[in-house]
């Protein structure tokens, strides 16, 4: 396994596997152009066509296919008389590490896929949307050492925001570009169709644009390679939990979970699941440990990657895992919806009686009740995140949670999980 130290976090590659978006230290114009970066590029239908062809989806959570939504924003561009695209680079998912690390280590990777992008979509206007501090200075440095007509006279800016779970969602980055606050609108209009100052708008993730510049110099075929049919390519996978450090590991599509596992030094018989996703896709029990990470894979299993981040669960106890994500989907919602507003404090109030032994098991009830008639009713994602992490729970640990009903749960006895924000990539700092 090759391990490197970044300015926050260790990161890894599988044995054999030559990462495509890590690097050993943060890289300069000069080395960056030394990798081929900054190619020129003669003919952005054609990259187009590649995109295409490497079956490249979103890595910010949706998995959603890159060329679709480079396609939709081109067309509409034409009609509209221009577009802009949006580096999306605000991670404010905790257990996340990825896009950050991007920003701090390889700006000048994300700048170049972004110029693709533009010249895609013909853009006239790009932005990169960050929170955190230290990838804003990354970035500002990285388009000082370009010269002036490194995007070909497209308007390069930086738009920073405070941090939040909602503030990454596509239309409050659009918002907050505006001039608005940093949270979810409804739609329609999605941004592909009226985006900043109301014109057809890319915003896509730093890890997704990121992979742009591997395609533009070796090819669709060389980037499936790598990964499944369906799931093409490699990943940013942060990996948090099991006693151990943060990890940003690259890994293949279709990995089985248990490499993984080897990878960070843990055993399988100590793993009792995971939170898949971030604090998305919700809970899976020991059955992660048959599975292989790729998206076809999670959906079977109602799961899914989202933005890469995989939290092991050993010792701590699920019901408590899943009362502590839900506590912070209480605080961290926009306060737009009703639904959300209400929904996530309802469902944080039912799973943390659960966990201090407080709950009946109407309360169960009212719990699985609501983790079903509430998906899909937010302006955004974050109450389907917190119905997914309620559902899961009661499907994935019956026993754990009739343990907690009955007051006989052994990994509570002497006091409960509980963690702000559970899982957080960024609690340990290395030099």
């Amino acid at each position: 396994m090759n391990t490197t130290q970044s300015t926050t976090i260790a990161t890894a590659a599988p044995p054999g596997l030559e990462p495509r978006l890590l690097a050993e230290r943060r890289e300069d114009l000069a080395a960056y152009r030394r990798l081929g970066g900054y190619r020129p590029l003669t003919d952005a239908g054609e990259l187009l066509g590649e995109v295409e062809s490497s079956g490249l989806v979103g890595r910010g959570g949706a998995a959603f296919p890159l060329a679709v939504k480079l396609r939709a924003v081109r067309d509409n561009g034409r009609i509209a008389g221009g577009t802009v695209v949006v580096a999306n680079g605000e991670e404010g998912e905790p257990a996340s590490i990825k896009d950050r690390w991007l920003l701090r280590n390889r700006p000048h990777l994300v700048l170049d896929g972004l110029r693709l992008a533009a010249a895609i979509v013909g853009a006239h206007r790009v932005y990169v949307y960050v929170s955190d501090p230290e990838s804003a200075h990354s970035v500002e440095t990285a388009l000082g050492e370009l010269e002036p007509d490194a995007f070909g006279g497209v308007d390069v800016r930086m738009s920073t925001v405070q941090p939040g779970y909602v503030a990454g969602e596509e239309t409050a980055a659009v918002r907050a570009i505006n001039g608005g606050p940093a949270k979810p609108t409804d739609k329609p209009p999605r941004p592909f169709e009226a985006g900043v100052d109301e014109r057809p708008t890319l915003v896509s993730n730093v890890e997704t644009l990121a992979n742009l510049p591997y395609l533009q110099c070796h090819g669709s075929a060389a980037f499936r390679a790598l990964g499944t049919s369906l799931s093409p390519g490699t990943f940013l996978a942060t990996i948090t939990g099991a006693g151990r450090p943060p990890v940003l590991y690259e890994l293949p599509h279709g990995l089985p979970f248990t490499e993984l596992l080897a990878l960070h030094a843990v055993s399988p018989d100590q793993v009792r699941g995971a939170l898949m996703g971030g604090y998305f896709a919700g809970l899976l029990n020991r059955s992660v440990l048959e599975t292989t990470l790729d998206h076809e894979t999670m959906r079977r299993l109602g799961s899914g990657l989202g933005c890469g981040a995989i939290s092991v669960i050993t010792d701590e106890c699920p019901v408590a895992v899943a009362a502590s994500v839900l506590a912070y989907f209480d605080r961290e919602n926009a306060g737009q919806c009703g639904s959300c507003f209400n929904g996530t404090a309802a469902m944080a109030a039912a799973a943390g009686a659960l966990r201090d032994g407080a709950a009946t098991a109407e309360d169960v009830e009212r719990l699985r009740r609501w983790s079903v008639l509430l998906r899909g009713r937010g302006a955004c994602a974050t109450l389907d995140a917190a119905t997914n992490v309620a559902a899961s729970l009661l499907d994935q640990f019956p026993d754990e949670v009739g343990a907690h009903l009955g007051g006989t749960c052994p990994d509570c006895a002497h006091g409960a999980f509980r963690a702000g924000r559970p899982y957080e990539a960024e609690a340990v700092r290395q030099a």
